[in-house]
This record gives structure tokens, sequence and C-alpha cells, in this order.
């Protein structure tokens, strides 16, 4: 540890650290907002950047409040509870355009306005939370040690009141998901009010386009059942055989759900898709894991290009390096960030392609 040092706070990077400069090196520091001036401590020294920890705020910025949760800055999970929710907004919407720009090379991204939470707090509908040696709770900031929570102010209700039972339990050590409802466990948006606002956008930027609908990783069919009546023909892909089971109850005739590695089978689907057969306004959604959609993946819908591309990402610097990719066939019309997840360094994306 290192005599505290005076820095400006310059920018706030992507994952919540802010930006500041000292000895010809980027310093990145927690818990902090563009604008201000801070002293910080000096804890590890790279090659390129400097790690420090915050001691004091010299002088505030205008957006700071206060956290409205006792383990902030204890906690690994919230970053920006000490920023009012406006300009939260404003951080993350430049630092997608800056990942686009830097990764994805896009000198001028088409980004549309932030879709942000209505709620700020007490949103997730489900919290995953650790049990060892009688501690229940997250992981600590940057560590595997667990931090004891009793209520998480970003949880809703039910779920918090489910924490509660289960520490009252004395429950054996392992992971425990925590649910606001009894539907069925596969994989769900966290934010119930910005997957519909997701799934609005998504309904609106796929226009007028009524012939087949390729829905990769497409879990239990949660854009699928929102668009089955515009298309001629829903097909469903993903590997996880108990959410393409739940898709599969309900579907209609014109919905075929198959359990399968997508690599694989998304060239088969497309290759099938004959333009006279379906006007030729074939749609592919790809909601695809943090990894981003694997080289063979790029290359398929390259290779068999969808009339129109529409990327789901919950990791911008994944999408940005996949663009590089399908900006050579594909025109990029519109990339828009949605906050799923209010509080955190998590930002949602979806950007929409036409062949």
């Amino acid at each position: 540890m290192t005599a505290a040092v005076e820095l400006q706070i310059t920018d706030v990077a992507f994952g919540g650290k802010g930006v500041a400069h000292a000895n010809g090196k980027a310093v990145f520091v927690p818990y902090v907002i563009d604008g201000e001036t801070v002293s910080a401590s000096i804890t590890r020294e790279h090659k390129k950047f400097l790690e420090a920890e915050l001691e004091s705020i010299v002088t505030a910025s205008p957006h700071r409040v206060e956290p409205r949760c006792p383990y902030f800055g204890r906690c690994g999970g919230c970053v920006y509870q000490h920023i009012d929710y406006e300009r939260q907004l404003a951080l993350k919407w430049r630092q997608v355009k800056e990942t686009l720009r830097r990764i994805g090379g896009l000198k001028e991204p088409p980004m549309r306005p932030f879709i942000p939470s209505p709620i700020e707090y007490e949103y997730r509908n489900r919290i995953t939370v650790h049990v060892r040696d009688g501690a229940v709770g997250f992981f600590r900031r940057e560590s595997n040690k667990l931090l004891d929570i009793e209520r998480c102010p970003i949880a809703l209700n039910e779920v918090n009141a489910q924490l509660a039972e289960l520490r009252g339990s004395r429950p054996r050590d392992g992971h425990y998901t925590l649910r606001a409802s009894a539907a069925p466990r596969v994989f769900t948006q966290a934010n119930d009010a910005v997957a519909a606002a997701m799934l609005d956008l998504v309904d609106r930027l796929l226009g007028s386009a009524t012939g087949t609908l390729i829905d990769a990783y497409c879990g239990a069919g949660f854009f699928s059942k929102r668009l089955r009546g515009r298309f001629g023909k829903v097909i469903g892909i993903d590997w996880d055989q108990h959410a393409i089971a739940v898709a599969r109850e309900d579907a209609n005739e014109n919905e075929t759900y198959v359990a399968v590695d997508v690599e694989t089978e998304l060239g088969a689907r497309l290759q099938s898709i004959a333009p006279a057969s379906d006007g030729g306004n074939s749609a592919v959604i790809a909601d695809p894991p943090a990894t981003g959609l694997s080289k063979m993946i790029l290359e398929t819908l390259i290779e068999h290009r969808p009339t129109q591309l529409v990327y789901v990402s919950c990791n911008p610097a994944t999408l940005a390096r996949d663009l590089v990719t399908l900006k050579q066939s594909f025109r990029i019309d519109s990339i828009t960030p949605l906050d799923m997840f209010p509080q955190t360094a998590e930002i949602e994306v979806v950007a929409d392609l036409h062949a």
C-alpha cells in the first residue's frame, strides 16, 4: 500500500471503475464518478495501468447519491448505487458507444436512446445466493469470500422473503436460486419490466417480416411465443432440453423447437429455407451467452444470410467483436441498449442488422 494520491476522475469505464491518470498510466478507482477529485491509494501496479482504492472524496459530483444498501462497496454485485439513475444511464450509453468504436471499429455506431428500467430497486425476480460455513449471501467484491446478506435491495420483496426463509432453515453449503414465482426453472430475464420492453423492441424491429423466424438460443421461447402469430414458420433452437420441453408444451402448428447444438443446427435450418417459400424475408434472432457468437455461427450467418438478424447481447464487448465480422455482409441499422440491471455494470444491447 502506498501513500494516498489526489486524482482527477475523467471517465467511468465499462465494469464500473473510474479512470484517472498518474505517472503516465491509467489508474482505475471503484465507486467514483467522472468529474470528481478524489484521494486514492495505489494497490496494484501493472505494466500499462494502476489499480487504486478510494480513500476520500475531495470534490464530489452533483450526481453522487447515498447508496441504499448497507453492503454496497463490500458486495460484488452493485457498482453504481452511489450515482443517480439518469447519470448511470448516460455512463452506460457512452460505454456501449466507446466499446463499439474501439472493438467493433464503428466510427459512428447507430446508437438509439437507452431503454431504462422503470424500477431502480426491487426489480430482480431471482437471485442466486451461496451458503458456506453458516454464511448466506453473495461473494465479496473481487473475492471468493462470502458476505453474509440479510436483504438485497435490488431484489423483489418475494425474493427477499425466500432469502429470510432460507437463512432461518440452516441450509447446507451450496448455491441456492431464489425466485419470485413458481414458474418452470428455465432461464428467464431477471427484470420483468425491461424484459417486456425488450420484447416490444424486437417486435418493432422485425417490422413486416412474415416468412420464417429462427430463434437461436431460444430457451423456453421468450421471443418466439410473442412473434409466432406473425411468421409462417418459427424454429426455436437451444441446447437446454428442459427449456425446449417447456417451449413445446403450448407450441402452435407453425412452431418447431429442437434441443440440439445451435452451431450445427443453425446452418442446416438456414440452408433449408427456400426464399420462394418464405417470401425471401427470413429472420434470425440470436441471443447467445456472454461469450457471444462462435466463429462457426458467424460463418454460417454470412454464408446463408438471413434477410434480417436481431442480435441480443448481454456483453457489449463480444457483440462489438462479432460485429467486426458481421458488418462485412450486413448493414447495421440500429443498436439499442437496455438497462436490465440498474445499479450494476451489466448492459443488455439489441443490434438490428439487415442483409
